[in-house]
């Protein structure tokens, strides 16, 4: 089952796709958002059809106390418009540091400011994927309680 990871942002959209087994989180070309957010929601429904996902996850930014700010009621909006075209359930996620850790591993690997705006939005999609991804596999699959 592949799953979409979209880190919402009011100018672009970081989208990411997990493989089959929901196991890994690969990026997909970020969307530059439409003046049209109908546009959006076709575009991500479309994309979801086309590589046979059943699930779709949007990063929620809470701010630092873990309340909600504007950024998170306008995600959470955004995902009730993504579920209602897309058919298909969507879950929020927290995100935060994402953008941060993003940026972190960018700066690691020497990229250019350029190349950091470019990737940004995909890696931090990446990221929320790949933690909700983990976090669903511990709920399936909790560790041993160390030798109970």
């Amino acid at each position: 089952m592949r799953i979409l990871g979209i880190d919402y942002g009011r100018v672009r959209l970081g989208l990411a796709l997990s493989d089959e087994e929901a196991i890994l989180a690969s990026p997909l070309p970020t969307l530059p958002r439409s003046r049209r957010s109908c546009d959006d929601f076709h575009h991500i429904a479309r994309l979801a059809r086309e590589h046979g996902v059943a699930h779709i996850v949007v990063g929620l930014p809470l701010l630092m106390d873990g309340t909600s700010g504007t950024m998170a009621a306008e995600a959470k909006a955004f995902a009730d418009q993504v579920a209602h075209h897309s058919h298909l359930p969507v879950d929020l996620f927290d995100e935060r540091l994402t953008s941060s850790e993003a940026e972190r591993a960018m700066l690691e690997g020497n990229l250019s400011r350029e190349r950091r705006k470019e990737l940004r939005d995909g890696l931090a999609a990446v990221l929320i994927l790949q933690a909700y991804l983990e976090t669903r596999a511990q709920e399936r699959d909790p560790a041993p309680n160390g030798g109970s």
